[in-house]
């Protein structure tokens, strides 16, 4: 893919700060197009140009177009990609003249291209001083006609901006305080004089207003005192006043976010001062009010969810309560060991719901999941002898769809392991499984987790007995490896397979597509 950056490595040695103001002017000459009614194309040299006598060694140079701007406001008069194409120097003058001279420079016959005549303008990149690029701005003269006092306020601070980059005081480093979106040119603009006084405003801007309270007209009126009395907050009035003056000072920029009596308007206001003297401010107002609601709406139906994941957590949590209380009561072994199992499967259940509580996009971190179950599935193991377990790589994230069904075989096969590779059934002899000298003191148990872009491998290896003679886990009938079976196949679309280890003892093969299932 051609971006910016690999373009400019590709065809220039710019320095890394140059490269990063070209980055921050393409961030924002969307804007400036906009309000240009203009295609903008960015150029740079592919050869060498020496400012110092004025002529240029061109051999072999050529213009490369490293990006590329189509105004919202108008149609645009390239209607193909132009970036990563490249031109002879001699073809455009205005390129070199631009770059040599470091000013911008307008064409006096206007150029055609698929039949559309074009006013052309080079506007000469300055960053530290040093001409990095140019801009060409071209505006279609196809349909000339007497422009709208709208028209001629986008025109002029569009001019002014395109002015300050070839001063080298446009983009500005500015403070984001948290807001990362803009408002753009058609939302609503405010140009501001010099004395602070609103000398215009588009029609969406005085709607803007209106909708925060205001009743009357601004023309004339000195914008931070009309403003201050609208806003809810006295704090953010305050700090809007401020924020203001350093823009008319020159000093910043300003990106804020307010509220007016319900209403939520978003400003930014740019200073103005092409060739270094002050001219105003141009002031972008957008009213976010249901863009606001939407996202209060989401995060009450985010919050929602994760109260509910609570609860069910909590109730979950009884519910395991209430079989332990049982477990004691119980005197049958066999029945205490199928209590058991039932609490192990409901804490492995309110696990998850706990997990999804605290999360705020119903994603889950399996590795947290599966290392606080661990300890608890060791700590109620009843064999005997020492039991490890331990995790090596890592399960990754997971949506909360396939985490919980994955959380419970993973559980299931690990006490699975716990249970039946550690006890006499085997070999009917302790000291057979664990006394000689090929086994180990105590019993260990790895997770092994491997994880790619399409599947999520999980290989669960025991050091214990190995596979009883004869043994299928189609016709398994231990319910823990019933409910396994059926969680694989019909939750999780992956494949399970238990098989003796080349290590010794056991290992369950488990792989889960982490891709969309086809149907």
């Amino acid at each position: 893919m051609a971006t910016l950056s690999a373009l400019l490595a590709e065809h220039t040695d710019l320095p890394g700060e140059a490269v990063n103001h070209l980055q921050r002017l393409v961030g924002e000459w969307q804007l400036i197009a906009d309000l240009a009614f203009s295609d903008f194309l960015m150029w740079v040299a592919t050869g060498d140009l020496d400012e110092d006598d004025g002529s240029e060694d061109l051999a072999g140079a050529r213009a490369v177009c490293v990006a590329q701007c189509r105004p919202t406001t108008s149609p645009t008069v390239y209607s193909q990609d132009l970036v990563n194409s490249a031109v002879d120097w001699d073809d455009h003058p205005e390129l070199i003249a631009a770059m040599l001279r470091g000013e911008i420079l307008r064409e006096d016959t206007p150029r055609w291209h698929e039949g559309t005549p074009l006013a052309r303008e080079a506007i000469p990149v300055r960053s530290g001083g040093e001409i990095i690029a140019v801009i060409t701005r071209d505006t279609s003269l196809a349909q000339l006609r007497v422009p709208s006092a709208l028209e001629m306020a986008y025109i002029a601070c569009g001019g002014e901006l395109c002015q300050m980059i070839c001063d080298g005081t446009f983009p500005l480093r500015e403070d984001l305080v948290g807001i990362q979106s803009s408002p753009r040119a058609g939302d609503g603009l405010i140009r501001v004089a010099v004395d602070g006084t609103v000398a215009y405003t588009s029609p969406n801007a005085l709607s803007a207003y209106h909708r925060m309270g205001l009743s009357t007209e601004i023309a004339g009126l000195n914008l931070a005192a009309m403003t201050r009395p609208l806003i809810s907050d006295p704090f953010d009035a305050q700090e809007f006043t401020q924020r203001l003056a350093a823009v008319m000072a020159r000093e910043s920029s300003m990106r804020m976010e307010i509220d007016a009596r319900g209403a939520t308007v978003l400003f930014r206001a740019l200073p103005l001062y092409p060739h270094g003297a002050p001219c105003g401010a141009l002031v972008l107002v957008r009213d976010i009010t249901e863009v606001k609601r939407r996202d209060r709406a989401l995060l009450s139906k985010d919050a929602t969810i994760r109260e509910i994941h609570h609860r069910v957590k909590n109730n979950l949590q009884t519910v395991a309560a209430l079989l332990r209380l049982q477990v004691r009561r119980t005197t049958n072994e066999e029945a205490r060991q199928a209590l058991a199992e039932s609490v192990r499967r409901v804490s492995s259940i309110a696990l998850v719901h706990d997990t999804l509580s605290m999360s705020v996009d119903e994603q889950v971190n399996l590795d947290d999941v599966i290392d606080r179950l661990v300890p608890m599935m060791v700590d109620v193991a009843t064999i005997g002898k020492p039991v490890s377990v331990r995790r090596e790589g890592s399960l990754g994230v997971m949506a909360a769809d396939k985490a919980t069904p994955l959380v419970m075989v993973l559980t299931e096969l690990v006490q699975n392991a716990i249970e039946h590779a550690f006890n006499l059934g085997a070999t009917g002899n302790f000291h057979d499984a664990f006394d000689s000298d090929e086994r180990s003191e105590s019993g260990e148990i790895v997770l092994r987790a491997e994880r790619s872009a399409r599947w999520l491998d999980v290989v669960i290896h025991d050091n214990g007995n190995g596979l009883p003679d004869g043994f299928s886990l189609e016709r398994s009938d231990r319910l823990g490896l019933q409910i396994v079976r059926t969680l694989v196949g019909a939750e999780l679309g992956g494949s399970l397979s238990l098989q003796e280890s080349d290590q010794g003892g056991t290992d369950a093969v488990l792989r889960v597509p982490l891709g969309r299932r086809r149907n």
